[in-house]
């Protein structure tokens, strides 16, 4: 146990040089987004992702916790792709993250029954509401329906990130995917408010800066690669 304890401050050291990495990249695309300057943003954008995913992918973890929080960052990659168009590519985008956020919340209950903490579903039930209440009169009306089922998939991911939490109040871990979950809610109603309700100039500023930083949370939501080996054991 001592190769193993004396082991983990460097493995816990591998996940910033890839947080640094995506940090920069992800100031690069945001002053891309406010100057206009598509083809930087067109690189910066999904670069900042793929550091995100390069960083969870040395990190271990129960292993339908690891799959489905990659899963998630590789559906979160091909939304942001998608987003490159916000006209044309929306509803794809909104598909992948709907995706990306039913696979978050399978990687949530991997050790917490869903809604196992009633009161963090109802908590998050009266943000949606009170978000697509403000949203309603701008949303097109072909596109109700699948922001509706958006809405109600992110608020349950983000609702099961807290129950995790709640149900393991000593955990580092569960406590990173609950803040990377209400940041992810409050990245995705900046956007929509952005698109449908009022928008505004710094909306790429606040938009991605919450978004990269719920997507790191989430990443290291799972431990260090050596960690999960030395504690896999009692899990299972």
């Amino acid at each position: 146990m001592m190769t193993t304890t004396a082991a983990l401050p460097t493995s816990r050291r591998q996940a910033w040089p890839w947080l640094v990495a995506a940090t920069l990249s992800g100031a690069l695309a945001v002053s891309a987004a406010l100057l206009g300057h598509w083809p930087l943003l067109a690189v910066a954008k999904p670069l900042t992702t793929i550091l995100i995913i390069a960083c969870a992918w040395q990190r271990g973890g129960l292993p339908r916790r690891r799959t489905a929080i990659l899963a998630g960052l590789l559906l979160s990659l091909a939304g942001d792709v998608a987003l490159l168009w916000p006209k044309e590519g929306f509803l794809l985008g909104l598909v992948a993250f709907l995706l990306a956020h039913l696979a978050y919340l399978v990687a949530f209950t991997a050790s917490t029954r869903l809604a196992a903490r009633p009161l963090a579903f109802a908590a998050y039930a009266v943000v949606a509401g009170l978000i697509l209440w403000q949203l309603w009169p701008g949303v097109p009306d072909g596109l109700r329906l699948p922001v509706v089922v958006y809405v109600v998939a992110l608020a349950s991911m983000a609702a099961q990130a807290a129950c995790w939490a709640l149900a393991e109040p000593g955990n580092a871990a569960a406590r990173s995917a609950a803040i990377g979950g209400a940041l992810f809610v409050a990245s995705d109603a900046t956007l929509a408010f952005n698109k449908f309700a009022m928008p505004f100039a710094l909306a790429p500023l606040a938009i991605l800066l919450a978004y990269w930083s719920a997507q790191a949370l989430i990443a290291l939501s799972l431990p260090p690669d050596d960690a999960a080996r030395c504690a896999r054991p009692h899990e299972q």
